[in-house]
């Protein structure tokens, strides 16, 4: 329980600050609507890739 607790820490801290580079990074030079689809792709294949990572964990403790 308390490493679920930690993973979605880092999970929705990792979110907000990537969201948040786009924002630096993009964040004038296109339009605000842009800008939040961009957001939006960037959070997306963060949470997919959290979901991969977290899957390989439950299959690795699985086979022990």
């Amino acid at each position: 329980m308390k490493e679920i607790l930690i993973y979605v820490m880092v999970g929705v801290s990792s979110l907000l600050i990537m969201t948040f580079v786009v924002h630096i990074f993009v964040g004038g030079m296109v339009s605000p609507e842009t800008e939040t689809t961009i957001q939006e792709a960037v959070a997306g294949v963060l949470l997919l890739l959290f979901a991969l990572a977290a899957w390989d964990v439950v299959r690795r403790r699985r086979k022990k």
